[in-house]
C-alpha cells in the first residue's frame, strides 16, 4: 500500500514538473499587447531565417516588430522592460514586441551581433532594421516606433 501511494505521488509530481517545463506557444491573438519571450526557433519562423544562407534581410512577420535582447542580471535591461511592456499595450494593434534572453539564446544573440545590453532592434515590415543600444526613455522608444515602424 505504501509503495502504491509513493508511486502515485511521484507520478503526480513528475507529471506536474514536466508539464511546467514544456514551452507553450499560443498562436492566437492572446499575445497582442504583451511582450513575447522569443527563442531561436520562433525567430527563424517569425522574423528571419539566418540559417538559410541568405544575406538579404527579408522580414517574415505581418506586423512591425521590436526585439529586446536582454539579460536578467542587466540593470539597464530591467529599466527598459516596463517601458516596452507599456508600449506593447499602447501599440498592440500595430506592432509586436519580443524579448530574447541572451544568456539562454546564445546562438541567436551571436547571429544578430549582440555585444551590448540592452540592444533593441526595430524591424519595419519592409526595409532594414534599426537598433538602439543601451537604456533610453519611453519618448525615444515611442519616436522610434512612430518613425521607423509605423511611418508609411
Amino acid at each position: 500500500m505504501k509503495k502504491t501511494i509513493t508511486c502515485l505521488l511521484l507520478t503526480t509530481g513528475l507529471t506536474g514538473y514536466l508539464s511546467a517545463q514544456t514551452p507553450f506557444r499560443d498562436k492566437s491573438d492572446k499575445n497582442e499587447g504583451k511582450v513575447i519571450h522569443m527563442d531561436k526557433q520562433m525567430f527563424l519562423d517569425n522574423i528571419f531565417d539566418y540559417t538559410s544562407g541568405s544575406t538579404d534581410w527579408k522580414y517574415k512577420g505581418e506586423k512591425p516588430a521590436v526585439i529586446d535582447f536582454y539579460a536578467t542580471w542587466c540593470g539597464p535591461c530591467r529599466m527598459v522592460a516596463p517601458l516596452l511592456k507599456s508600449l506593447a499595450k499602447e501599440y498592440k494593434d500595430q506592432i509586436v514586441v519580443y524579448k530574447v534572453d541572451t544568456d539562454k539564446q546564445k546562438e541567436l544573440s551571436a547571429a544578430m551581433g549582440i555585444q551590448s545590453l540592452p540592444t533593441i532592434i526595430f524591424i519595419p515590415k519592409t526595409g532594414q532594421p534599426q537598433i538602439i543600444i543601451g537604456a533610453t526613455n519611453k519618448t525615444t522608444f515611442r519616436k522610434a516606433i512612430e518613425e521607423v515602424l509605423l511611418k508609411e
